[in-house]
């Protein structure tokens, strides 16, 4: 079974910048993607990036590219992501999600396994 630890998340004030990141248990992290997901009171989930496990292709939601950059280190089986230039719109439950595909996928249907969460909330 997979498990996701997510951890850094906080109060920032807009402008500022976080660092989540994301461990993984498990085995062979070569062959799963791991993405980005974040929910907002009263919102929908909504992609916010992903990271294939090989070539660390990356593909970001519009609304953060730019701003936002996820990494991995395959080394020590995490995710990163890390927040620059935080808007009061990036407040939100942010979700780690990986599934045993190398492909990439924005969609968080496709996903198997999830993290409990970490809270951003951003202050004006």
């Amino acid at each position: 079974q997979v498990q996701l630890l997510e951890s850094g998340g906080g109060l920032v004030q807009a402008g500022g910048s976080l660092r989540l990141s994301c461990a993984a248990s498990v085995r062979n992290v070569t062959s799963y993607a791991m993405a980005w997901f974040r929910q907002a009171p009263g919102k929908e989930r909504e992609f916010v990036a992903v990271v294939r496990p090989i070539g660390l292709n990356t593909r970001y939601a519009g609304s953060v590219e730019g701003r936002f950059t996820a990494y991995r280190d395959n080394a020590k089986n995490t995710l990163y992501l890390q927040m620059n230039s935080l808007k009061t719109e990036d407040e939100a439950d942010y979700y780690c999600a990986t599934r045993k595909r190398t492909i990439i996928c924005a969609t968080g249907d496709e996903y198997e396994f999830w993290g409990q969460g970490t809270q951003v909330t951003v202050s004006s």
